[in-house]
């Protein structure tokens, strides 16, 4: 009966892993509707900075903002991935990597030097082991997404642009559709296209500027951009953990097909093995 024991042994070892898999799938799922609310609150905010930006730009189409500037030529780009710290999600982080070295290959066969701001361990890891230049990061976000922890890396982009050191900024990140599908998005964050200075709703009234209409633009700006950002980030962690319940589910099923398929052939090792004796004892018998 040793390969009894061996079958026995490997049973007990997925029905661990069962139970693992299956505690991850409550977890991820607990946590899954709290992260669908934080991402669907964050969106009423971003929509009213960009409408009272537009605004306040069609009003006084004199203003020049650094980040509002155009380049006529494109030699140096930042794009910010954004990824999860932990794995365990399916093909998640997998599918926005793919987008995130597709843009990457299109920059650099048009001559284009990218540099790279990681939102997520994964994304840092994936950069490092390919030689992206990395100029700023954020890790270990965790389950809820800080604004605190995201201006620094943004704040770095935003200056080189700025400064003229970046000709454009891009965003890669998974979209939330629903809970058994996320896409991987990009996004061009700098510099504003067309569409993001769209108003919706002319009027020819204006605002009352304090201190100025240029600081207050330059707030707006900055305001908008990080909303994007904690926006994205957002998404990617509900599509995270939609991900990781989908993933673990099937881990799960899996683990109980394997189980019925390990008892399967340990019935019918053991059934073997007693009419194996039972033949010996039938044959000891007629001998004597």
């Amino acid at each position: 009966m040793a390969v009894g024991k061996e079958i026995l042994t490997k049973i007990r070892s997925v029905q661990n892993t069962q139970k693992i898999t299956r505690a991850m799938q409550m977890v991820s799922t607990s946590k899954m509707r709290k992260t669908q609310e934080r991402m669907r609150a964050a969106r009423p905010y971003a929509d009213k900075v960009r409408a009272v930006m537009a605004h306040l730009a069609s009003a006084n189409t004199d203003l020049e903002h650094p980040l509002l500037a155009r380049r006529s030529e494109i030699k140096r780009a930042g794009i910010i991935v954004v990824t999860s710290d932990k794995g365990l999600c399916g093909g998640l982080n997998a599918n926005v990597l793919k987008r995130f070295y597709a843009k990457v290959n299109e920059l650099q066969a048009q001559g284009v030097q990218v540099e790279a701001c990681a939102l997520g361990q994964k994304g840092l890891a994936a950069c490092q082991r390919t030689k992206i230049n990395v100029v700023a990061s954020a890790v270990h976000l965790g389950d809820v997404p800080k604004i605190e922890k995201l201006i620094g890396p943004l704040t770095v982009l935003l200056n080189k642009y700025a400064e003229g050191e970046l000709d454009a900024v891009y965003i890669v990140y998974s979209r939330f559709i629903n809970t058994m599908k996320q896409e991987p998005a990009l996004e061009q964050l700098l510099p504003l296209t067309e569409e993001h200075m769209v108003v919706e709703h002319a009027h020819s009234w204006d605002y009352v500027y304090e201190p100025s209409a240029s600081n207050v633009m330059e707030f707006l700006v900055k305001r908008y951009l990080e909303s994007v950002v904690y926006q994205a980030v957002a998404e990617n962690m509900a599509s995270e953990q939609a991900a990781r319940m989908v993933a673990m589910k099937a881990a799960t099923d899996n683990a109980g097909n394997a189980i019925k398929q390990l008892r399967l052939v340990y019935n019918k090792s053991r059934q073997a093995a007693i009419t194996k004796e039972l033949s010996e004892i039938v044959a000891g018998a007629a001998a004597v």
